[in-house]
């Protein structure tokens, strides 16, 4: 949990995490994600301590529970953001996957984020994603892939270029979070579940009390 949040902040760009008892608090600094709470040990009286005192839109919290044991915590004006969500782990391999006739592949590095393009051969988006490598441990991020352009192999090659680039870093261990449609790409890579992963987020013009 730990290391997710440690690379998620790096891939993100956000500030550093501010630790508390029940885990951390990242200033974010978007108009639709203010700041966000990860409960690495989430109960019902501190989620109900921290939704009922949160009053302002775009703040987020992500906790390590199911959506049906997250929901009857929140203070009204707070929803849940998506549907499950699952914390996932593998040992990182360097791998050589070739790129499907008729893409091409682009890797590059920034600010200790690589980040990997999948692109057809006239420039149009295919695929992406992005890797943040934090010591012995990296965390995948935000990886997609087009719509018409799925079942054609991206994900796979995107995450294979991914985990190469980290492991020539020196990570040995991946950590991501993953939606339920993710989740079946990356078992098939030898992902495992270890927690399921939940997110919630205060409402625009929500009422509800102040601080």
């Amino acid at each position: 949990m730990e290391a997710w949040v440690a690379g998620w902040v790096v891939s993100r760009g956000a500030a550093e995490p501010e630790p508390s008892p029940w885990g951390f608090t990242i200033d974010v600094g978007l108009s639709t994600h203010v700041m966000r709470h990860v409960l690495t040990t989430a109960d019902e009286t501190t989620v109900r301590k921290i939704t009922e005192n949160t009053s302002a839109p775009g703040v987020w919290l992500k906790a390590f529970v199911e959506p049906e044991v997250l929901a009857p915590w929140l203070a009204p004006g707070w929803s849940l953001a998506g549907g499950p969500g699952f914390l996932m782990s593998a040992a990182l391999r360097a791998s050589r996957t070739g790129v499907p006739a008729g893409y091409r592949l682009r890797t590059w590095s920034r600010a200790g984020v690589v980040h990997a393009l999948v692109r057809t051969a006239d420039g149009a988006f295919a695929a992406r994603g992005q890797i943040a490598v934090t010591g012995s441990t990296a965390v995948v991020d935000q990886v997609e892939t087009a719509p018409e352009h799925q079942r054609r192999g991206l994900g796979r090659l995107v995450m294979g270029s991914l985990a190469t680039a980290a492991v020539q870093q020196g990570a040995a261990v991946g950590v991501l979070g993953a939606t339920p449609e993710g989740r079946a790409l990356y078992e098939t890579a030898g992902w495992r579940v270890m927690a399921p992963l939940t997110g919630a987020v205060r409402e625009p013009n929500a009422s509800g009390p102040s601080t």
